[in-house]
């Protein structure tokens, strides 16, 4: 076995993206929402990418994007240590839009003024159209778009004109028509942005001259045929969960690979009720994907005891992952390739796209990490294949449905690889896990039962660290209180909380109460996604 580990975030940008196929590239300056961005023009059927505001206009040739997004960011354009993309790009001839902070980088550096605006804009606003052309074509007049900015541009570079405006941004929309450069000053990648999707649209086919080339078809054709040539001979070991994502990678190398694959499911104590062994069933009778079970429930126990920290909590649990994995791995292999179906928002969050090879700061703020993204051993003994690595959730399911996945395993909610682990706050005992696998198995239960499941992105339960006091009968109790989660979203990098109706949630708080041992308290996080995250770990 090598002891190299290879990834797609090793290779270089030349490298970028799906072979054969025209792609849209987003440089990222930071913003929560260069993904969205990404996700919208994917929407459109066209492949696109979040790579880092570094990448040289060199590199970008390489590449040879048919367009190039300016990110959003946190910075304003005058500061002393704003990031600047290269000023080579304006002249590759390559259509650019710049979004809030990508427009106001792109008129600065072409000559024009960026001024702290008099009133701030965060919001909706009304945009008024004065050239419903190129860009803003099918753009109603007077459409609903997101603002979120300080800073506006005061004085335009030659040759830009203004092609809409807000009641408090004179330039919104702008454009230099002969060298293809665009600029908006909202956000048409949220969803609060009425006519955000047509904008995109435009940019992608009517500026960019873009073909709908991303399909599910292609990608798995694709994929097959980059796996197999990966993979070739050698065998491969796939570390199986029994969601959505690392389920669809097991259909898929199976269809690549046949027999080279052995998947390998580790019980390592954290899962919900009853799921460990629906799931060995599942793949083996119905699926005919043989899945080597081991139970690791006791060592993964002792890695985390008394451990209250959740970075902590989740690089012991993806280490003592990697661990069990080498261990089984020499019973059963050799093995050449780890699989995992480590997603696009995985690496984003993980802040594991935009490395300064040199000092290793990062643009995008890191909210958490990983155990399969952020947390693997530098000798690790396998290389990783990572398929999924670029897709985002809902593209993962259509691949999924696409290739014969069940609606049972497709619409699972998500699930952290971490498991109960992370949904139990402080310390995880035996006494806990039972615990909250009993009221996580109430509120699934009744959610199902309400035709709630496919409605909501998650809906789970989480485990206070503290007790309160009730009274149950005639005597007083002192015992946990469980928080219920229910959110909606579109791709997990923005939500919001479930208006879910009180009558099941009072059924489910009387449920839990009654059922559950240790709890007599159930309250509901009406938090959204920011400021919060969907999970509390």
């Amino acid at each position: 076995m090598t002891t190299q580990i290879e990834t797609e975030s090793d290779l270089t940008n030349s490298s970028l993206g799906p072979k054969n196929r025209q792609i849209i590239v987003i440089l990222d300056f930071g913003s929560q929402y260069s993904e969205l961005i990404a996700r919208r023009i994917r929407e459109t059927q066209v492949y696109s990418e979040v790579i880092s505001y570094r990448t040289t206009a060199e590199q970008l040739k390489a590449i040879n994007p048919k367009g190039i997004i300016l990110s959003g960011g946190p910075s304003s354009v005058y500061d002393e240590k704003a990031p600047q993309c290269d000023p080579e790009i304006w002249n590759l001839g390559i259509p650019v839009l710049g979004v809030c902070y990508g427009m106001q980088l792109m008129v600065k550096q072409l000559g024009g003024t960026v001024e702290r605006a008099k009133l701030a804009e965060y919001g909706k606003a009304s945009l008024s159209i004065d050239d419903p052309t190129d860009l803003l074509t099918n753009v109603e007049d007077g459409t609903t778009m997101w603002m979120s900015h300080g800073d506006s541009c005061t004085q335009l570079p030659l040759g830009f004109e203004i092609l809409a405006h807000t009641d408090n941004t004179p330039s919104a929309v702008v454009a230099h028509h002969d060298q293809k450069l665009y600029g908006v000053q909202f956000h048409p990648e949220v969803v609060h942005s009425i006519g955000g999707i047509a904008l995109i649209r435009n940019f992608v086919y009517h500026i960019c001259e873009c073909e709908p080339t991303w399909t599910t078809a292609t990608f798995v054709d694709e994929s097959i045929r980059e796996i197999r040539s990966q993979v070739g001979e050698k065998r491969v070991l796939l570390a199986l969960s029994g969601g959505v994502d690392s389920s669809t990678l097991a259909f898929l190398l199976h269809k690549a690979i046949g027999d080279k694959l052995t998947c390998m499911f580790i019980d390592q104590g954290f899962m919900r009720k009853h799921e460990p062994e629906r799931l060995v069933k599942l793949f083996k009778e119905e699926f005919h994907i043989d899945v080597e079970y081991v139970n690791a429930r006791e060592r993964f126990l002792a890695q985390i005891e008394g451990i209250t920290d959740p970075e902590v909590k989740r690089k012991r649990i993806g280490h003592e992952f990697i661990n069990v994995f080498e261990e089984e791995s020499k019973r059963l292999g050799p093995f050449d390739y780890l699989a995992q179906g480590t997603l696009y928002p995985d690496v984003i969050e993980s802040a594991d796209t935009n490395a300064d090879p040199k000092d290793g700061d990062r643009v995008a703020v890191k909210i958490k990490s990983h155990h399969n993204v952020g947390g693997l051993p530098k000798d690790l003994r396998f290389k990783l294949i990572e398929p999924l690595r670029k897709l985002f959730k809902d593209e993962v399911r259509k691949v999924g449905r696409s290739i014969g996945l069940p609606e049972e395993i497709v619409n699972r909610q998500p699930f952290p690889g971490p498991g109960l682990a992370i949904r139990i706050i402080g310390e995880v005992t035996s006494e806990r896990l039972n615990i909250l696998r009993d009221a996580d198995f109430v509120v699934r239960q009744e959610i199902n039962r309400h035709g709630l499941y496919n409605e909501l992105w998650q809906a789970f339960a989480v485990l206070l660290p503290i007790r309160s006091v009730g009274v149950m009968g005639d005597q007083r109790t002192y015992a946990y209180p469980i928080v219920l989660r229910f959110i909606t979203s579109e791709d997990g990098m923005t939500a919001d909380w479930a208006r879910v109706p009180y009558d099941l949630l009072e059924l489910i708080s009387n449920r839990i109460v009654n059922e559950v041992k240790g709890v007599n308290r159930v309250v509901y996080d009406i938090t959204s996604k920011p400021p919060g995250t969907i999970e509390w770990e």
